[in-house]
């Protein structure tokens, strides 16, 4: 396995930044709806380099929700290049609103990207590691593996992922159904 050149690694949520202020974070990426204002916490954090990118977590066309694009994510996959070329030491923060799908599809992308030869397996167990509570966005995740080339394998494992999440998580089951994810929960329950 190839070890990454983006290290050490955060993905959280809104709630969870203040946590980090003085963790040496120097390179955010934040997503967030729309119409969210800019969390206030990153008026007291040090200098850092900060990318925005303004989509719900949805994976299905409907009114008043804005999907996450491709242009969305190759601007994602330019950013992870950008990290990959700054000299230094870096420290990569990726943050959503709960820190539980947005961002871990953002991270996948990043790493897969910046670890062509590692298997997507390896990527997203990396990502579980990080965060336990993933449940990445399947849009996003299906729009990387394209653009990546990696021939299904990203979407197969977070298939798998989903399915160990749903043992760990049992009531993410409803309550995704609930919010018009029930496509990514029947995927783990398929043979």
């Amino acid at each position: 396995m190839t070890v990454s050149l983006l290290s050490p690694l955060t993905v959280c949520g809104i709630a969870e930044l203040d946590a980090h202020t003085s963790s040496g974070v120097t390179d955010v990426l934040t997503i967030l709806d729309p119409d969210m204002p800019d969390p206030a916490s990153f008026a007291a954090w040090p200098a850092h380099r900060r990318t925005i990118l303004r989509f719900h977590d949805e994976i299905a066309p409907r009114p008043g929700v804005v999907l996450p694009t491709r242009k969305d994510m190759e601007t994602i996959l330019a950013y992870g290049r950008k990290l990959a070329g700054h000299p230094g030491e870096k420290h990569l923060l990726v943050h959503c609103h709960m820190g539980m799908s947005r961002s871990t599809a953002s991270m996948a992308t990043i790493l897969a990207q910046a670890e062509p030869d590692t298997p997507s397996q390896a990527i997203f167990d990396r990502i579980l590691a990080i965060r336990s509570r993933t449940w990445p966005n399947s849009l996003m995740v299906r729009m990387a593996d394209e653009l990546l080339g990696r021939k299904g394998t990203m979407i197969e494992a977070t298939r798998r992922i989903y399915g160990r999440q749903l043992v760990n998580f049992p009531s993410f089951a409803e309550s995704l159904r609930s919010i018009g994810r029930g496509a990514e929960v029947d995927s783990a329950l398929a043979p």
